[in-house]
């Protein structure tokens, strides 16, 4: 392998490095602080960067969000499926979906959900950021809908997806509310209720 070469592969790698630094930093300053009270000099200095590094990287701020929110996504679903998978199959595995959240809830670094966060900040016209949060949103129905479909015997497909939105609906319910009180008993009535539901 040519000098060249592995100077370009070394270049690729640095070039990634940095990236994944940016999207770091700012999904720490996003979720915490807020998209709107997170301004880009504020990214740039938290990340230790220059200006011209960070738009090398993003055009724009809006750029940053959407990297945000697919990271946070990304780290979400490996973590929730992991978690999940663990259980003993059939409605436990169906109702852990909650013990996920009630563990999530007693990290310190709880602050609701990243999306809803986001999304109440934005006009209703972005649609660059809108997309992805409804994209991701989407993710969950369909993990939700495969694990009814996989721990509910005899469940007709249409009914395996109408069941799926209605716990999709108790867990969303339960980190907006957890999060509002900020308090723990939503996330274990929105247990009851599902446990009640399947």
């Amino acid at each position: 392998m040519s000098i060249l070469i592995i100077l370009f592969y070394i270049c690729i790698m640095k070039h990634a490095l940095v990236k994944d630094h940016i999207i770091e930093t700012a999904s720490n300053l996003f979720y915490q602080n807020g998209y709107n009270l997170t301004g880009i000099n504020e990214i740039i200095k938290e990340a230790g960067i220059a200006k011209a590094t960070l738009y090398n990287h993003f055009k724009s701020k809006e750029d940053i969000c959407v990297a945000y929110l697919k990271h946070k996504n990304t780290g979400f679903i490996t973590a929730i499926t992991t978690f999940v998978a663990v259980r003993k199959k059939g409605e436990e595995r169906i109702l852990a979906l909650f013990d996920f959240l009630d563990t999530f809830f007693n990290t310190k670094e709880f602050n609701g959900c990243w999306c809803i966060n986001t999304i109440s900040e934005i006009p209703k016209e972005n649609t660059t950021i809108r997309t992805e949060i409804l994209k991701q949103k989407q993710t969950l129905i369909d993990y939700i809908t495969e694990l009814i479909k996989d721990n509910l015997e005899d469940i007709p497909e249409e009914k395996s997806k109408a069941i799926a939105k209605q716990v999709y609906l108790l867990y969303e319910s339960a980190i907006s509310e957890s999060y509002l009180q900020n308090d723990i008993w939503p996330i274990h009535s929105a247990k009851t209720i599902c446990q009640q539901l399947i």
